[in-house]
């Protein structure tokens, strides 16, 4: 006798939305139902927030900085400190003119940002954009060059032998570099290859990300040129 074959469902992302207006939690998650199908978890407060991730483990966090108990940036550290929630995408939501809170933001390794007011669409799109990168399984597993070694099944670097910890982001954004060495590539190309999108509003978020990793590079930071007033290259070793 044939049996049919067993076909288990796929299990919908889980998405973590911390805010401490019920509006905005309420119009995110509207927004993200029309769009998708999502588990959905909210959050009011910073301690609160903490709890959930870790209790809930959710595939990304839409998280506002201006919390009560905890703010977001502190929030999003101790995320980034536990094994068990360090490599959650986040997108921090911050109020429209709070520049600082952007870049240190960033600084910090955050994967994107939004400004309040947001468009829902917008908004739509990063959360698609972030969770297809965060689940994204390339072809061929390892990318070799000098003392570079990126495991892209694992998203791991080796460099000189010793692992180096990178966000999705940041490794996505480095391979990207790598798989073309001594080709400069564009900003709006690396934005759209990376992030998913191409204003040029949000180079910012490019640069901040392009300083992070070449810290983390160390010495082999300097194989990342600038090509001014035209984005990045990798120069290889």
């Amino acid at each position: 006798m044939r049996l049919n074959p067993v076909s288990f469902p796929v299990p919908m992302p889980k998405i973590l939305i911390v805010d401490d207006e019920e509006d905005i939690r309420e119009l995110i998650a509207v927004n993200l139902m029309r769009e998708e199908q999502y588990q959905l978890i909210e959050a009011a407060d910073g301690l609160e927030a903490l709890r959930r991730a870790k209790d809930e483990r959710p595939d990304l966090v839409i998280l506002d900085l201006m919390l009560p108990h905890m703010d977001g940036l502190t929030v999003y550290k101790k995320l980034r400190e536990n094994a068990l929630t360090a490599k959650i995408p986040v997108i921090m939501l911050t109020a429209r003119g709070r520049l600082e809170e952007k870049i240190e933001g960033l600084e910090l390794g955050a994967d994107d940002y939004l400004s309040k007011p947001f468009s829902p669409r917008e908004l739509m799109l990063r959360v698609r954009n972030l969770l297809r990168r965060s689940h994204e399984n390339p072809s061929g597993n390892l990318v070799e060059t000098g003392p570079f070694s990126l495991d892209k099944n694992a998203l791991k670097l080796h460099l000189d032998g010793e692992g180096i910890d990178l966000t999705a982001t940041e490794f996505k954004l480095l391979l990207s570099l790598i798989e073309s060495p001594g080709i400069t590539k564009e900003r709006g190309d690396l934005l759209k290859k990376v992030w998913g999108y191409s204003d040029m509003i949000q180079t910012r978020t490019l640069d901040t990300h392009i300083k992070r990793l070449r810290e983390k590079l160390g010495s082999h930071g300097s194989s990342i040129e600038t090509v001014r007033g035209v984005g990045y290259r990798f120069s290889g070793e």
